[in-house]
C-alpha cells in the first residue's frame, strides 16, 4: 500500500483547522448609561410664570433602555447657554420608567419657572434662554436639551372692574379701558383678549380680542355660546412685539378670576309683523285667512294664534299647538260675526314674544 506523504497530509487538514476557527469580536465597553438629551423642549411665558415641557428620554445615548433617571436640572441664562451651571430648578421623573409598557411610549414632563422681576426689559428684542439637562442616577447626563427661548418684555397686570351680563344678543363682556391707542412707531402693543371653558370641559376657547381704543370702558359680546350652558371667562392683556423684519411674538399677560355664567334663556323671540286677515267663502265654507312676516330667531319653535269675536272681551287662543308657519287659516267663523286675531312667536325654551298688531275681519 502506497503512503501518503506529510505535505499531503497537511493540505488536507489545513481546511478543516480554518472551518472549526472563529472570528472573536473585539470587547465592547460597558454602558455609561447616560440619558439621551430631549430634543422637544418648549418654552412658553404667561405673566412671569415660563411653562417648560419636554419628552422624557426612554433610552441611553448608546440606545439602551432607560429602566431608572436621576434628577432633571432646570437650565436658565443668556442666548447663547452652552452650560448648566447654577439650575433654577431641579426635578425628578414623575413616572417610573421601569414600569412603563414600552419604550416607544412617549412620556412627558413639565416645570414652571418664575421671572424674577428685574428681568423684564423694555427692550423688543431681549430674552431668556432655557435648557433642561437629564442625568442618570450616578449624576452624570449627556449634556444640555434643545435651547427654548422666551421674551423678557414687560407683561401687564388683568383687566380691571371684568363683569358679564347675559343679554338676548349673547353674552356681554367688558372691562375697565386705561390703555392708550396703539402707536404704529412703537414696536410694542397690547391687546385684550377673552377665552372661555365650558363647565365641565378642560378645552379653553378663544372668544375674541380687542385693541386699546380712546373709550374708559370696552365691550366684547360672545353670541357663539350654546344657551342653558356654564361657562367660565377669562380675561388677559397681551403683550404684541413686532419688529421690523422680524416675527411677531406675543406674551400672555396673568389672566382676570374666571367669571362663571349660566346662560339661560328668558328672552322671547321677535314680536311678529305685518299680520293680515282675509275672508273667503262666497260658494263653500266660510274661513279667514292669515298671514305674517316670518320671525328669523334661529331657536324659533313656532307661532300662537288668538281670536276675540266683536262684543266680546274674551281673547282665545286657537291651537293648542304651534303654527309651524306664518300662515293659518281660521274655519270656525261664523256669518254676521267680525273677528280681531294676533299672533306671537316662541322659541324651543318656551318663551313667547308679545303678541303682534292686531288684524280685523268681518264675515258677510
Amino acid at each position: 500500500m502506497r503512503r501518503s506523504s506529510p505535505t499531503a497530509l497537511l493540505a488536507l487538514t489545513a481546511p478543516l483547522v480554518l472551518v472549526a476557527c472563529a472570528t472573536i469580536a473585539p470587547p465592547q465597553p460597558p454602558s455609561l448609561n447616560l440619558p439621551k438629551a430631549p430634543t422637544d423642549l418648549r418654552a412658553v411665558r404667561k405673566g412671569d410664570q415660563v411653562i417648560l415641557t419636554w419628552t422624557i428620554p426612554r433610552v441611553t445615548t448608546d440606545r439602551q433602555t432607560i429602566r431608572a433617571l436621576g434628577p432633571t436640572r432646570i437650565c436658565r441664562g443668556p442666548a447663547d447657554l452652552k452650560e448648566c451651571g447654577t439650575p433654577v430648578g431641579e426635578i425628578t421623573t414623575p413616572i417610573p420608567l421601569a414600569t412603563a409598557p414600552s419604550n416607544k411610549q412617549i412620556l412627558k414632563s413639565s416645570y414652571t419657572d418664575t421671572l424674577p422681576a428685574s428681568m423684564e426689559s423694555d427692550a423688543p428684542s431681549a430674552s431668556m434662554t432655557y435648557a433642561v439637562s437629564v442625568l442618570n442616577r450616578d449624576g452624570r447626563g449627556a449634556g444640555l436639551s434643545n435651547l427654548a427661548r422666551v421674551p423678557l418684555a414687560h407683561t401687564l397686570p388683568p383687566p380691571q372692574d371684568y363683569h358679564a351680563q347675559v343679554t338676548s344678543q349673547g353674552i356681554v363682556l367688558s372691562w375697565s379701558n386705561n390703555l392708550p391707542p396703539a402707536d404704529p412707531q412703537q414696536p410694542i402693543h397690547y391687546l385684550y383678549r377673552v377665552h372661555r371653558r365650558q363647565q365641565g370641559s378642560g378645552q379653553t376657547e378663544l372668544v375674541g380680542e380687542l385693541p386699546p381704543a380712546a373709550a374708559p370702558r370696552l365691550t366684547l359680546t360672545d353670541s357663539s355660546f350654546e344657551w342653558e350652558k356654564t361657562y367660565k371667562y377669562l380675561a388677559e392683556i397681551v403683550t404684541v412685539i413686532a419688529e421690523p423684519n422680524k416675527p411677531e411674538v406675543e406674551v400672555e399677560g396673568d389672566d382676570t378670576p374666571a367669571l362663571t355664567v349660566f346662560a339661560h334663556d328668558v328672552f322671547p323671540p321677535a314680536v311678529p309683523s305685518g299680520l293680515q286677515a282675509v275672508f273667503s267663502g262666497p260658494g263653500q265654507q266660510a274661513f279667514i285667512d292669515l298671514v305674517w312676516a316670518p320671525v328669523s330667531d334661529v331657536d324659533l319653535a313656532g307661532y300662537n294664534v288668538y281670536r276675540q269675536e266683536e262684543g266680546s272681551t274674551a281673547v282665545t287662543k286657537l291651537i293648542s299647538e304651534l303654527a309651524r308657519t306664518p300662515a293659518y287659516r281660521d274655519a270656525t267663523v261664523v256669518a254676521g260675526k267680525r273677528y280681531s286675531y294676533w299672533v306671537s312667536a316662541v322659541d324651543v325654551r318656551g318663551n313667547e314674544s308679545a303678541r303682534s298688531e292686531q288684524a280685523s275681519e268681518s264675515v258677510p
